[in-house]
């Protein structure tokens, strides 16, 4: 018999972040309540894989916040809320809640973790326009963070070959 290695933390979060997608898109599009839609969710595939209590908080807390953080995200938005797909809607509000609500998530992990999504699951350049908004919201949610990330001297980039 052989074991799967365990997987790291990160690809646990990946992973619950991945469902937390799932599951907002649901709510948003109008699929079900939201225990329904978390229970529907232990059936996919990734489920086993996902640190499950980041996947619960992460899901609950962002649509228990739903409202505050379209606020805060609406002000940053080249169009209203209502024409945001609902695939980069849910990151956007995933990626918010992380930078508004878990200090202990770094704020560039939201962004990435954000941008990695809207590459999966978005549109061709969603990723784009998702990076855009998660820049703008970090400055205002995390400003000494962000400020003092902007002071750190910037590696040299080594040339291509």
């Amino acid at each position: 018999m052989s074991e799967k290695p365990p997987t790291k933390p990160a690809q646990n979060r990946r992973k619950s972040r991945e469902l937390a997608l799932k599951g907002l898109y649901s709510l948003f599009i109008g699929k079900g309540d939201l225990r329904d839609i978390a229970e529907s969710l232990k059936e996919d595939e990734d489920y086993a894989r996902a640190d499950i209590g980041y996947f619960e908080s992460l899901l609950n807390g962002t649509a228990q916040h739903a409202p505050e953080l379209d606020a805060q995200i609406a002000p940053l938005l080249d169009r209203g809320i209502a024409e945001l797909s609902p695939i980069e809607h849910a990151i956007l509000c995933i990626a918010a809640f992380e930078l508004v609500h878990d200090a202990s998530i770094p704020y560039r992990v939201a962004i990435n973790e954000g941008v990695e999504l809207a590459k999966r699951y978005g549109g061709t350049d969603g990723y784009k326009y998702v990076n855009g908004v998660l820049d703008k919201l970090a400055a205002a949610a995390r400003p000494n963070e962000a400020k003092r990330d902007a002071t750190k001297p910037k590696a040299p980039r080594r040339p291509r070959t």
